[in-house]
């Protein structure tokens, strides 16, 4: 049996259908693109972890060093800094340094808004 070959694709096809935007039941257009759907998808994959979530709960009180957030979330040092940096990666939470800490916080409280929601959300199902 002979592999099957795939034609290839369009790119002229693939920017068009990417820029189109999309239409609601009642006719008018959605302000939301493509490309905002995968900026939410990559914000919601840097969630996706519950010590990121622990981190971005603990952090909405306000800011807090390494060593605060060690022993809040009860983890490990190294297990809290390699989640702060995907966090700080994906633009969640900023370092502000001090001689030699850094001072972690939210750049932005919406983000700390959809933890907590959804966090409330399990609990009333259970």
């Amino acid at each position: 049996m002979t592999p099957r070959k795939w034609p290839k694709p369009d790119l002229a096809v693939a920017a068009e259908v990417s820029r189109v935007r999309f239409r609601r039941v009642d006719g008018r257009t959605n302000s939301e693109t493509p490309s905002s759907y995968e900026a939410a998808g990559e914000l919601l994959r840097a969630l996706s972890a519950p010590a990121r979530i622990g981190i971005v709960v603990a952090l909405n009180a306000g800011p807090k060093c390494v060593h605060e957030l060690v022993d809040e979330l009860d983890a490990p040092q190294p297990l809290i800094s390699q989640h702060l940096r995907v966090l700080r990666s994906a633009g969640v939470v900023k370092g502000k340094r001090s001689g030699r800490e850094i001072s972690y916080s939210l750049t932005d409280h919406h983000i700390a808004h959809i933890v907590t929601d959804a966090v409330q959300h399990v609990r009333e199902e259970d």
